[in-house]
C-alpha cells in the first residue's frame, strides 16, 4: 500500500473510534505529521484518552501513560537509578518517559515541579537524571489531556509550557447520531485493544520529511507575518506570537497541504491551523478568556487575503 494510502486508511480506521469528530481526528494527525506536541483539552469523558491511546497504535509507535497526580514526582516520569547489591553499583531503571508517546493523561492536575520535568523532555528530547543526559527515542511524541481550569485539584500550565505544545484541540459533545452510536456500539476501550498498525514508525519519518518539502511562496509568508503582526498590535491580544510559535503555525499548515494532496501551501491551509495552534498561546485583551479561539477567528476575518 502506497504510503499516503496508508494515512487515508489510518484517519479512517481513527474516526471508527471517535465518531463524529473528523476535523479534530485530521488535527491531531496533522499535528504528529509536524513533528509536534499534541494538548486535548475537555471535560472528562469526551474520549480525550481514547483518541490519545488509538492514535499511538494506528501509528505503530511504542506507548506509554502516565495519570497525572498532585503527588507525582518528577522520578516517576523519568525513572530512577537503583543499587543492586548483586552488581555492586547503581543501575538506571526508565520511567514511563522512554517511550515514542507518552500519554500524559489530566497533565495540570501534577505540580509545577513534575510538570517543569516534562518540560524539559518535551522541548529538549532528553531528560537529565543524577546529571547524566540521556536521549529519548525518536520518534518522542507527547500527547496530553487536561481538564479545564476551573475543575478541582488542578494547576494551570505555564505559558512556557503551553509554548512547548504545537497544538491544542478539544473535542467536545458528540452529536446526537455519534451518541447514538457510542451509546449502542462496541466498548471504545476494547476497539482500541484491536487496533492494528496501519503506519510503522520509518512510514511515520518519510511522512514527517515529505511535509517539509511543501512549498511556501512568498505571498504565503506575507499573509502568514501579517497575521503574526495582527497578534501583536495590541488590538486583539496582550503579547503576540513569538517567532516560534509562527514556525509551528507554518509546519502545521504544510501538514494540513500534504494531507489535502497539495505539494504548496494555500491561505486555506493556515486559516484551518491557526486556531488550534495560535489560541492557547495567546490571552485575549477581553474576557473572553486565555487562549480564546473565537478571538483567534475574528482576527483571522479581519487580516487580509493574498
Amino acid at each position: 500500500m502506497h504510503v499516503k494510502e496508508k494515512l487515508q486508511a489510518l484517519l479512517n480506521q481513527l474516526n471508527t473510534v471517535i465518531v463524529g469528530k473528523p476535523s479534530q481526528v485530521s488535527d491531531c494527525v496533522a499535528c504528529l505529521l509536524a513533528g509536534g506536541h499534541l494538548l486535548i483539552e475537555d471535560v472528562p469523558g469526551v474520549g480525550k484518552t481514547t483518541l490519545a491511546h488509538a492514535l499511538s497504535r494506528s501509528f505503530g509507535l511504542q506507548f506509554s501513560r502516565v495519570q497525572f497526580t498532585a503527588d507525582l514526582m518528577p522520578s516517576d516520569l523519568s525513572g530512577v537509578s537503583m543499587y543492586e547489591r548483586e552488581k555492586e553499583s547503581f543501575v538506571f531503571h526508565p520511567g514511563p518517559v522512554f517511550a515514542q508517546v507518552l500519554l500524559a493523561d489530566e497533565i495540570n492536575r501534577a505540580s509545577p515541579k513534575t510538570q517543569s520535568a516534562l518540560l524539559e523532555a518535551m522541548e529538549e528530547k532528553q531528560v537529565t537524571i543524577d546529571g547524566e543526559t540521556r536521549p529519548l527515542p525518536v520518534p518522542f511524541f507527547v500527547i496530553a489531556t487536561q481538564n479545564p481550569h476551573d475543575q478541582l485539584g488542578t494547576y494551570a500550565l505555564p505559558e512556557s509550557q503551553l509554548d512547548r505544545f504545537h497544538m491544542r484541540i478539544s473535542l467536545g459533545y458528540p452529536d446526537r447520531d455519534a451518541e447514538r452510536k457510542l451509546l449502542n456500539g462496541i466498548d471504545r476501550h476494547e476497539m482500541v485493544d484491536n487496533l492494528r498498525a496501519v503506519l510503522t514508525p520509518l512510514d511515520l519519518l518519510e511522512l514527517q520529511q515529505r511535509v517539509q518539502q511543501i512549498h511556501a511562496a512568498e505571498p504565503l509568508l506575507n499573509y502568514l507575518q501579517d497575521l503574526i503582526a495582527a497578534t501583536r498590535s495590541g488590538r486583539w491580544f496582550f503579547q503576540g506570537l513569538s517567532p516560534r510559535a509562527g514556525i509551528a503555525i507554518m509546519r502545521a499548515a504544510k501538514a494540513q497541504a500534504f494531507m489535502s494532496g497539495r505539494d504548496y501551501v494555500a491561505p486555506d491551509d493556515v486559516a484551518a491551523v491557526l486556531p488550534q495552534t495560535a489560541a492557547h498561546r495567546l490571552t485575549p485583551v477581553s474576557n473572553a478568556g486565555r487562549g480564546s479561539v473565537e478571538q483567534v477567528r475574528a482576527m483571522l476575518d479581519a487580516v487580509a487575503l493574498p
